[in-house]
């Protein structure tokens, strides 16, 4: 077979040789430069000519193996880039074609609640404080002027880790630490977790509480009522009423309960507030002249008020929810409804 006769096949079969056909590839190698090929057979021949033709000959056949050599490498990396564009066609999606879309997750109805009232102080000027959940018993009770001889230091209420470590019954404890760190004046609220042994359908031994915290020079209780009429307002709707009720809470004097008018009816009375008309939300206070002293603070020159509140039940009260576990079992069916 002639050189032109060996190119011109080589490259026509070269030609035929389409995507997912390797193995044609490989076997046209074979075919001319293996042990028993065409160009190898014809070197090997090379040893029959004539002594003044073998220079001419041999340079012929190896441009052909060398023109040849460098086409199957082309064809190699053109099956290469043509099996890979196949396997991405195969992976690809249409986005336009019209599919069921994922579910979309949600924020906790808990965590809804939060961020509501978090945002709210803050677009007030108070600033967000942490404080420890292993707390120990001069924050969660001596400085907060609960006295050794209280109910709430009882083990039936307070999950002691030993006698003077516990988990904090309250978040008041972080203000506290603020008092000691920072004079006034103070804004601040504490949102946290919270621990006491007590179970039913509307208290968990783990729930949550939110409290704030105001001192300054010639601080009133007119000055808590305003900041919580505007916090009424803004969670359950401008036309809510606030009222105070007397009551006793160790580190504030006077004390107060703060009732809220019913969102539900309105103040005519109906289930959701048990026929009265209003609705219990938090306990509130002027800041005990003791508390201030315990922190260093003139009570002299800076008064203050504080104010603490349940963010579950506020959360149980907004979504009629009328059991606590609700907010932690993590049923979806139950969460699918706040999306």
């Amino acid at each position: 077979m002639k050189l032109n006769e060996i190119r011109a096949d080589a490259l026509k079969k070269l030609e035929a040789i389409h995507a997912k056909s390797e193995r044609d590839l490989a076997a046209l190698k074979t075919y001319l430069f293996g042990k028993a090929g065409v160009l190898t057979g014809l070197m090997k021949s090379l040893k029959d000519l004539p002594p003044e033709e073998k220079p001419q000959a041999g340079k012929e056949i190896n441009d052909l193996r060398v023109e040849l050599v460098a086409k199957c490498d082309e064809k190699e990396k053109e099956l290469h880039r043509l099996a890979i564009e196949a396997e991405l066609d195969s992976e690809s999606i249409d986005l336009s074609i019209d599919k069921p879309l994922h579910a979309v997750g949600a924020r906790h109805p808990l965590n809804q609640v939060r961020k509501r009232l978090t945002d709210y102080f803050i677009g007030n000027g108070y600033i967000v404080y942490d404080s420890p959940e292993i707390e120990t018993d001069y924050y969660n009770f001596q400085a907060l002027n609960v006295p050794q001889d209280h109910p709430a230091r009882d083990m039936q209420d307070t999950f002691f880790i030993n006698d003077n470590i516990l988990l904090r019954t309250q978040t008041s404890s972080g203000q506290i630490r603020l008092m000691e760190k920072f004079k006034p004046p103070i804004k601040m609220i504490c949102p946290g977790r919270v621990f006491r042994n007590d179970d039913d359908s509307t208290h968990s031994p783990v729930f949550h509480q939110m409290e704030g915290l105001v001192v300054d020079k010639n601080v009133t209780l007119c000055d808590l009522k305003g900041t919580l009429e505007g916090f009424a307002k803004f969670i359950f709707g401008e036309q809510t009423k606030i009222r105070f009720r007397p009551s006793y809470f160790p580190f504030t004097e006077p004390s107060v309960e703060v009732d809220v008018s019913c969102f539900n009816c309105h103040g005519d009375g109906c289930r959701v507030c048990k026929n009265t008309g209003w609705i219990e939300i938090l306990g509130a206070g002027m800041v005990n002249r003791r508390v201030l002293e315990n922190c260093g603070i003139d009570p002299d020159e800076y008064r203050g008020f504080a104010f603490g509140m349940g963010l579950d039940r506020i959360t149980m009260i907004q979504c009629a929810i009328n059991d606590i576990k609700l907010l932690w079992e993590n049923d979806v069916r139950f969460l699918h409804m706040f999306k």
